[in-house]
């Protein structure tokens, strides 16, 4: 089959190489050039563990807190919070304590395989060095501060998660750079990063090019249909219209196309509370640190990785909607964090970026079939684990392509899972 994939991002190549591997023909279609926006900038974790959901049991406890400061970890712009209100509500819906072992367990699934679905796709496309499984160290100022976090952690190892506990001897003797501002930390030695995030999306879009893949540099206004009525058994996408007026046909599209998803799946049957959590991040050039692991200050609520370009600190959510200009400040602030963590750090040579990460409010991603045509299929939604998610949601979606059962339960991904949203029209008859 000829299918288009929307989206040059993460999900889009893995995606579009698990396709190929079926022998399917493939057209990108982005105006965006591989491995931008959050593909870009994000932190780089490939990480098993990062099973746990944004939102915890208590969090609802500091949002006002964090609200009153433009400058804490989470914010929402006055202008945007009438639009974001009716998302955040059901953010905290999804925050108690039954809800996050559901959707930890869901991500786990997920999230488990990383390796095993980047492994093909790199070693086809000679990446294999932007995949590194060097673990990841959660850190804490005391074995008693440690304890506040207790219960998500142990979740973690109920599903299966191996989180081995550092003393401060040894936390101090696997990374000497963090001496005197931490004392306890977790080990997760199966976790791993990418020095280069970009540089892995490039690499996977390059060899499907090699593999005869075309990339449309255009942005998709919408799509033509043939078969039955809209939502009806049938009905198929038959081509993408394109923003100059000009139409693809296609056999098949898959949309994964990130924080600007929303409309085109609304196309396609399915209205999806999709929010764009703007993150920051800082990278520091100029870094004179030696750090081997991915490090998480949970306290500072930082993740620090050490890239190839430099030192990148990332951990700031902000709700403001996709058009407002950044505010740079948040970045700034994560960059005096990592001095306070980091005394002896060398900042003289740093970077600022601003992305946007598609959120759905019970932190798990959208996969599976429209439900207004029958050859049409998502993959968005990622959040804040997009990387870690990207090439196991290809494989999946590859497999839904193929009539193939899925490995993944993909049930807590299916798209019709917010029916219930509001504002949304019932759902037309004979949709899935």
């Amino acid at each position: 089959m000829h299918l288009s994939v929307i989206g040059t991002g993460i999900v889009g190549v893995c995606t579009a190489a698990w396709l190929q591997r079926d022998g399917h023909r493939v057209t990108f279609v982005d105006p965006l050039a591989p491995g931008e926006a959050c593909s870009f900038g994000n932190a780089g974790s490939l990480s098993p563990s990062a099973c746990l959901p944004v939102g915890m049991p208590g969090l609802w406890k500091q949002v006002p807190r964090w609200l009153a400061d433009p400058l804490g970890p989470l914010t929402v712009r006055w202008s945007h919070l009438p639009r974001a209100l009716p998302w955040l509500v059901q953010f905290v819906r999804h925050s108690s304590r039954d809800e996050v072992v559901r959707i930890a367990g869901a991500l786990r699934t997920l999230l488990a395989p990383i390796f095993d679905c980047y492994g093909p796709l790199v070693q086809r496309a000679g990446a294999e060095h932007l995949v590194r499984r060097s673990g990841c160290l959660y850190v804490y100022s005391s074995r008693q501060a440690a304890g506040r976090w207790a219960w998500g952690m142990n979740l973690r190892r109920q599903l299966g998660v191996e989180l081995r506990e550092v003393r401060e001897d040894e936390l101090l003797a696997l990374e000497p750079d963090l001496k005197g501002r931490f004392r306890f930390g977790l080990l997760a030695p199966d976790n791993g990063s990418t020095p280069d995030p970009s540089a892995l999306v490039k690499a996977l879009h390059a060899q499907c090019e090699r593999d005869g893949a075309a990339h449309v540099r255009r942005k998709v206004a919408g799509f033509e249909f043939a078969g039955g009525a809209a939502g009806r058994a049938g009905r198929m996408v038959r081509a993408l219209r394109l923003a100059d007026g000009e139409s693809l046909e296609v056999d098949g599209v898959i949309v994964a196309a990130g924080a600007w998803s929303a409309p085109l799946a609304r196309q396609l049957g399915a209205r999806v509370p999709l929010e764009t959590q703007r993150g920051y991040h800082v990278t520091v050039q100029s870094s004179n640190l030696a750090l081997r692991h991915t490090v998480m200050a949970i306290e500072d609520n930082l993740m620090v990785n050490p890239m190839a370009m430099g030192l990148r600190l990332a951990g700031s959510v902000e709700f403001a909607g996709l058009a407002a200009p950044p505010a740079y400040e948040r970045a700034d602030v994560l960059l005096h964090k990592g001095r306070q963590l980091f005394p002896h750090l060398d900042v003289s040579q740093t970077s600022r970026w601003m992305g946007h990460r598609p959120c759905l409010p019970d932190s798990l991603p959208v996969i599976g079939v429209a439900p207004g045509a029958a050859n049409a299929w998502f993959g968005f939604g990622h959040g804040h684990v997009g990387m870690c998610g990207g090439a196991s949601t290809g494989r999946e979606l590859a497999a839904l392509v193929a009539g193939r059962p899925p490995q993944v339960d993909l049930h807590p991904f299916r798209p019709g899972r917010f029916s219930t949203w509001p504002g949304r029209r019932a759902a037309p008859a004979g949709s899935r």
